[in-house]
């Protein structure tokens, strides 16, 4: 097959590289069907007419003007591997000249599930301060041990959010015969229902559940939507954990919450990242921490590249795309996710 008859796709996968996402054979499948053109996402416009004409797909989310769109009228489908989708693209363009939009972000649910499992057990049952005392000499046996701690089974849990991650969370919280409620506004009841969840307020969640899981999207509506008012409604001694993105939460309001004992709380993402070295959060006691870190899975990073090589061979046959999960013309441009930074 000569260089010209393969399809062109751009590879702009910025801060995720191609070895990351892609198993060797993976990558050499990649390299062997496509034309692969290396870019700086921050200058897609720059690979001139020639490229830009050709290219059928875009590994990444770059941003895109109107004027380079215009410029690429081959151009099948957007392959966001970073996975959080930004608004830095027309959209209404985009939708209009049927251009696929997709991401892969949907690896990181089952993975995030698990440790935000992971987070409700240590604060349960004081797992991390019980190694500590252990490792210091000063453990308590037994029932001694056990002042304060309780059970998951059984026990009043809430979801706020219910997108890939929220329905991950609820099959690995599913063993443990747990009443679970869920609030997401832009999902139908029946869909939750189905689920085997409650559909419930945002009210209900706050004040009714034992540990409340937060999982829900940034977009334009919900920055900073869970604060004092939020925290104070909780039941003395819930968990909050986090497991998102930092900016749903007002989280000066979290910490403070936590200081004044009413709640607890574990959170895997920060308003700024990397932390700080001399941010309150790092000592604040009742406070379980993680450094961005859940999904971050090499096994997960290479489920991105099956997918979108899956999902690239339909396309090619003229099919849409299925294994990767497609943005929505009416939220997308909605969406307020920071991108990551780090891999």
């Amino acid at each position: 097959m000569s260089e010209t008859e393969r399809p062109l796709a751009i590879s702009a996968p910025d801060p995720r590289t191609l070895d990351l996402i892609f198993t060797r054979d993976a990558l050499e499948r990649l390299r062997s069907k496509y034309e692969i053109v290396e870019a700086d996402p921050e200058n897609i416009a720059g690979l001139g007419d020639a490229v830009l004409g050709r290219a059928r797909y875009i590994i990444g989310q770059p941003p895109l003007s109107r004027e380079t769109l215009d410029r690429m009228a081959q151009l099948r489908c957007i392959l966001n591997v970073e996975s959080n989708l930004m608004n830095n693209m027309p959209y209404d363009v985009v939708f209009q000249r049927g251009i696929h939009v997709v991401t892969t972000g949907q690896v990181f649910a089952e993975p995030v599930a698990e440790i935000g499992l992971g987070f409700a057990l240590a604060i349960a049952r004081g797992i991390v301060d019980a190694d500590v005392d252990f490792r210091e000499g000063r453990e308590l046996w037994g029932g001694d041990g056990n002042v304060g701690a309780r059970q998951i089974s059984g026990s009043d849990i809430g979801i706020v959010g219910f997108g890939d991650l929220g329905k991950a969370l609820n099959r690995i919280l599913s063993g443990f015969r747990a009443k679970i409620k869920v609030f997401d506004p832009w999902m139908p009841r029946s869909i939750l229902e189905d689920n085997g969840v409650t559909p419930a307020t945002l009210e209900e969640v706050l004040t009714t559940s034992d540990f409340v899981f937060v999982v829900a999207a940034v977009t334009s509506e919900n920055r900073g939507f869970l604060g004092a008012e939020a925290f104070a409604a909780m039941r003395k001694g819930a968990a909050f954990i986090l497991l998102s993105r930092a900016d749903v939460v007002d989280f000066d309001a979290l910490m403070a919450a936590v200081a004044s004992g009413h709640i607890v709380a574990a959170s895997d993402v920060y308003p700024e990242e990397p932390l700080a070295q001399d941010h309150p959060v790092r000592s604040l006691k009742g406070f379980l921490r993680s450094a961005h870190r859940a999904g971050a899975l090499d096994s997960a990073f290479k489920k991105m590249g099956d997918m979108v090589l899956e999902d690239m061979d339909l396309m090619d046959r003229g099919l849409p795309p299925m294994r990767c999960k497609r943005a929505e013309r009416e939220t997308v441009s909605r969406m307020r996710s920071k991108p990551v930074t780090k891999n």
